[in-house]
C-alpha cells in the first residue's frame, strides 16, 4: 500500500464514518459540503488504497450466548511464530492479537463459549511457549473512535 495523504474532508469523512458506517452517503455530503458521488468516491478511494480496511457491526456477543473474554499472553521463540500466526489466524475464537514489547511478544483477545473449550485451546497454545491468561469480568470501553 502506498502511503496515502488524507485531506481536512478525508478526516472528516472517517470520523463520520468510524461512528456509524452506515451512515447513507447523502448524510455525509451533508455535513462536509461536497457532493455525494464524491464523497463515494473518496469513501472507495480510502478503500482501495487500504486507509478504510473494513466495515464492522460490533456485536454484544453475550446477547447471542454467554462468552468468556479473554486476553492471552504469548512468549514465542522466532523459530515457531509462522506456526503460532497460522494457527492463531485458524482459531476462530481469535478476535485480535498484537505483536507488543515487554516480557511477552504477543497479546491475544480471544472469546470462549465455555472453560473447557478455553482451557483446550490455551493448552494448544502452550506448545508454541509460556502463556499469561486474564479473564474479562466486565468491560467498562468497549469501542472508541479513533479519529476525533
Amino acid at each position: 500500500m502506498k502511503e496515502k495523504l488524507l485531506d481536512d474532508i478525508d478526516i472528516k469523512i472517517l470520523k463520520i464514518l468510524q461512528n456509524d458506517a452506515r451512515i447513507p452517503v447523502k448524510n455525509i455530503a451533508e455535513q462536509v459540503f461536497i457532493s455525494a458521488p464524491t464523497v463515494r468516491a473518496r469513501i472507495e478511494e480510502m478503500r482501495s488504497e487500504g486507509v478504510i480496511k473494513g466495515f464492522y457491526a460490533d456485536i454484544d456477543c453475550n446477547v447471542i450466548e454467554s462468552v468468556i473474554k479473554t486476553y492471552i499472553n504469548v512468549d514465542v521463540a522466532p523459530s515457531l511464530k509462522e506456526k503460532l500466526y497460522q494457527f492463531l489466524n485458524d482459531s476462530p475464537c481469535v478476535l485480535e492479537c498484537d505483536r507488543v514489547t515487554g516480557e511477552y511478544s504477543l497479546i491475544i483477545k480471544t472469546v470462549f463459549k465455555n472453560t473447557s473449550e478455553m482451557d483446550k485451546f490455551i493448552n494448544m497454545l502452550q506448545t508454541f511457549g509460556r502463556t499469561k491468561t486474564q479473564i474479562v469480568f466486565s468491560t467498562i470501553i468497549n469501542h472508541r473512535a479513533y479519529i476525533n
